[in-house]
């Protein structure tokens, strides 16, 4: 006699049920969560081809509600990423927040952007950072891994995700970047004869001569620039701002008062003289900044101003025009060094010293203004002329 099957028990209340839908040709999973506030039963859905699909699911969904984590079904890469850059960079520099943006926009959203926040795995990220690595520099492939790790931890306080699986892997080797270069003396010379004349010629000597970052010397303010000897002190300035958020500079070791080679006290007091004469000529249209750098309206330079204009000295000079001004302070190095000054007083010029000589500088410059730099600066470029800049 044959067996007649069981019919399938049905689940009961609050249990998971798992079915098959002919409409979507697929099996259903449902777990039964009780009563939402608004009355509304609380029963997600998953979907699989086979029941064996649709358990490991429901278990899946199970150990998120476990964990207080729902990651919602179709939160996508892009919607973490826009969601990081509109609430969580809040604060932050519009420089910072458009550099993000653009890595974004251009070496990740369009490759992994589709892809559900829940559905990435460690090797999606793997695969994607592989394929960026014929395109970008190991340090750009570690800034746009940033990006996607910083935004699915920030979905992650947000209860939108369950884990940052870009934790788990490790950054590639990337193209060489471009390196930076440093101008021999002939060249420093070339450019400082170039520009001789132009708005950007004492910007220029003080970036060579002194060592100071383009990002300091732009809002470098009058008050900081002492070009007289005061009470034992030799001209000096004060390299106390940059033009990050709240005018900090770089590091804490970045803030640092340092004398000024006599060629640089020189030009800046020509351009002293010189800016006092155009101010007047413009009257009331002048902007009193007391900026030392500034544009024709005396309004405050900004770094693509100066590379457009830095790129038009060093054509005239008859050099490549791929060189940059931050590449002034590498050559403020070399030029050091290769004149014997050793490697830690150079550090202690450009802002990299100990942690007392830092503090020392805080403390209204408790210590001698250095002056090594100043001396070296002097010799190098004077070497037996009378006026070597600008000859």
């Amino acid at each position: 006699m044959t067996e007649i099957p069981k019919p399938a028990r049905r689940a009961g209340h609050g249990e998971d049920t798992i079915y098959w839908d002919a409409a979507k040709n697929r099996f259903v999973g449902a777990v039964s969560l009780g009563w939402a506030p608004n009355g509304k039963r609380r029963r997600p859905k998953v979907y699989g081809k086979t029941k064996t699909e649709v358990r490991t699911k429901i278990r899946d969904l199970k150990k998120e509600l476990q964990g207080g984590v729902r990651s919602p079904a179709n939160y996508t890469v892009t919607e973490a990423v826009n969601d990081w850059l509109e609430r969580g960079l809040k604060g932050r520099d519009e420089s910072t927040v458009g550099k993000n943006r653009t890595l974004a926009d251009k070496h990740l959203i369009p490759y992994i952007g589709k892809t559900k926040v829940k559905d990435l795995s460690a090797d999606d990220v793997d695969d994607w950072l592989e394929d960026r690595s014929e395109w970008l520099a190991t340090r750009s492939l570690r800034d746009v891994l940033a990006v996607l790790r910083r935004s699915i931890a920030h979905a992650q306080r947000r209860d939108k995700a369950v884990r940052n699986v870009a934790l788990l892997v490790t950054v590639p080797e990337g193209r060489p970047g471009r390196p930076s270069k440093a101008l021999n003396l002939e060249q420093a010379k070339a450019v400082l004869a170039a520009a001789r004349g132009s708005r950007l010629f004492a910007y220029l000597v003080l970036s060579l001569l002194g060592g100071v970052r383009t990002e300091e010397a732009r809002p470098l303010a009058w008050d900081h620039v002492f070009l007289s000897v005061q009470a034992g002190t030799p001209p000096h300035v004060a390299v106390w701002r940059s033009v990050r958020k709240h005018g900090e500079t770089k590091t804490r070791k970045s803030r640092r008062t340092i004398a000024l080679p006599k060629q640089v006290v020189d030009v800046l007091e020509e351009h002293l003289r010189w800016q006092k004469q155009e101010r007047a000529s413009k009257g009331t249209e002048w902007s009193p900044t007391g900026l030392v750098f500034t544009t024709r309206s005396g309004e405050p330079l900004d770094a693509a101003n100066v590379r457009r204009d830095f790129r038009a000295i060093t054509k005239k000079a008859g050099l490549a025009p791929e060189w940059t001004p931050r590449e002034l302070r590498h050559s403020f190095v070399s030029l050091l060094s290769d004149h014997g000054i050793p490697l830690e007083r150079i550090a202690l010029l450009v802002g990299h010293s100990s942690q007392a000589t830092t503090e020392a500088v805080y403390r209204k410059q408790l210590r001698p203004v250095i002056t090594q730099g100043a001396e070296a600066m002097d010799e190098i470029f004077t070497a037996g002329e009378p006026d070597a800049i600008g000859d």
